[in-house]
């Protein structure tokens, strides 16, 4: 009888230990969830973008802008006044091929263009990876690569055409920045004119090298992507005065009144408007919302200091800046566990296309979210409340880049005194837009919300009709027919 008690109080305490752990246990859960909350509503706090803010980026926008027009002045971004004379008319009917520069990639391009009214036809698309013992070479010898893939492509997607010997232009776009790779290409795009010497030799080299490759065209100029993503915008439309690119990195181009920029910047007096390519991630302004997360990532960059306004809103930055705030909830609350995932401490390793997919689950369980995390930080397993964390970080990240988009456009769009007068069509491209559907729908509520109901119809903004890293051969038809008309 007495060792029976002795089983029963035995049981007791141990039931009574065993409550109190699990009672601690769920304690300690729930301070953790909470502390989690209080990092993540701080950090919504920090990034929020209410209309007041957005309008106050925008006037500080405006505000670069004007400087960087003012040679008087030292620019605070800097705009590259292009020597694009001539965008398409949407008239523009024939066989064109172009090429865009993008990293250490070529991309090139040829169809058949039959006016605004007729859909593309004859597309063709090849994308070519620089060899990196090319890479090595002299400027030349990759000049030399360029040219001799250009040729094989003409040669294996041919001009059906009456006149088959006459001369036609080559649209050549770069996309910004350009790989470290290729300095010299780099360098181009570093210029306040697209007219200045380096280009000039540069566009003078590639000639050469086409016209040695039996080429019977040649290259014009070297521009923007986003050049090109304008000249593609006012082909299908004459109200388009913008181009947005937000991918991996992020630019704008637009067209400006020859009169509001300074004499000495401007390539054709002849011409009564300018296309510019802006450079805006180079962008700053004390109103931008700018995180603890922000600045360490712009303290570890390769270029700290500069490029903030790119670091707040393009693919390259928005995976990066959610896998720092995961980061530090993990180190301070174990949100994955009580060990650090190695991964998750990678840098750029969380790109902004899944991002996208883990912010987009739909699913009941976040099950996207749970595969994204073991197959991109080997993170096995976590609770549902921590993928529902994971997704609120792709939230708050996603809305202040697209919103401030948004007050970039508007930015624009005021500078050419058409908010209240006309209609402005902005054309956008780059996969944050085309694929990351929440990111679109963030940028258009901004603009919305920036100009209410009334003036929100004035800006029209849409994909462009022909698909990203087209606008090379919009260049090429629209130098084309101006060739043709200056002969």
């Amino acid at each position: 009888m007495r060792k029976d008690v002795v089983v029963v109080v035995s049981t007791s305490l141990t039931v009574a230990v065993v409550g109190a752990l699990i009672s601690r246990w769920k304690r300690r859960k729930e301070q953790q969830l909470r502390h989690a909350n209080n990092i993540i509503r701080k950090f919504a706090r920090e990034c929020a973008t209410p209309v007041t803010k957005l309008w106050q980026i925008a006037d500080d926008l405006l505000s670069n802008i004007i400087i960087s027009l003012d040679s008087t002045q030292t620019p605070t971004i800097n705009i590259v006044v292009s020597n694009v004379t001539s965008l398409p008319q949407g008239d523009e009917e024939g066989y064109f091929y172009g090429v865009k520069l993008h990293g250490t990639g070529l991309l090139m391009l040829c169809a058949r263009l039959g006016g605004k009214n007729l859909p593309i036809s004859g597309f063709q698309r090849e994308e070519i990876s620089i060899p990196d013992v090319v890479l090595a070479a002299t400027s030349e010898e990759i000049i030399d690569f360029v040219a001799t893939e250009i040729a094989k492509f003409v040669s294996a997607h041919p001009e059906i055409e009456d006149e088959p010997n006459k001369k036609k232009k080559l649209g050549f776009t770069l996309s910004y920045p350009v790989d470290e790779s290729i300095p010299f290409f780099a360098t181009t795009l570093q210029r306040k004119s697209s007219n200045s010497p380096v280009r000039k030799g540069l566009v003078k080299d590639l000639n050469r090298a086409l016209t040695n490759h039996g080429m019977k065209m040649h290259v014009s100029s070297l521009v923007d992507d986003t050049i090109g993503g304008l000249a593609g915008g006012r082909y299908y439309n004459r109200d388009c005065v913008a181009a947005i690119s937000l991918g991996t990195t992020t630019n704008a181009a637009y067209v400006e009144p020859t009169e509001e920029v300074a004499s000495d910047l401007t390539q054709s007096p002849n011409s009564n408007e300018l296309v510019l390519s802006m450079e805006w991630g180079n962008f700053n302004s004390p109103h931008l919302p700018v995180t603890s997360f922000d600045d360490s990532l712009d303290a570890e960059s390769s270029h700290p200091g500069t490029w903030i306004f790119e670091k707040l809103i393009s693919g390259w930055y928005l995976g990066e800046i959610v896998r720092r705030v995961l980061l530090k909830l993990v180190q301070e609350t174990t949100l994955f566990g009580n060990t650090v995932p190695p991964k998750l401490m990678t840098p750029y390793l969380l790109r902004s296309h899944d991002m996208a997919a883990m912010h987009q689950d739909t699913s009941e369980e976040h099950e996207v979210v749970s595969e994204k995390l073991r197959e991109i930080f080997g993170i096995s397993s976590c609770s549902g409340e921590a993928r529902e964390i994971v997704a609120e970080v792709c939230d708050i990240v996603t809305e202040r880049g697209a919103r401030l988009a948004g007050a970039g456009i508007v930015a624009i769009v005021k500078k050419l005194g058409r908010i209240e007068n006309g209609r402005s069509v902005v054309t956008v491209e780059g996969e944050l837009y085309e694929h990351y559907r929440i990111f679109r729908n963030y940028l258009h509520s901004s603009v919305w919300e920036m100009l209410g109901d009334h003036l929100s119809d004035n800006v029209i903004i849409q994909h462009s009709h022909a698909g990203s890293g087209t606008g090379p051969l919009f260049l090429a038809a629209a130098h084309t027919y101006m060739h043709r008309a200056d002969s």
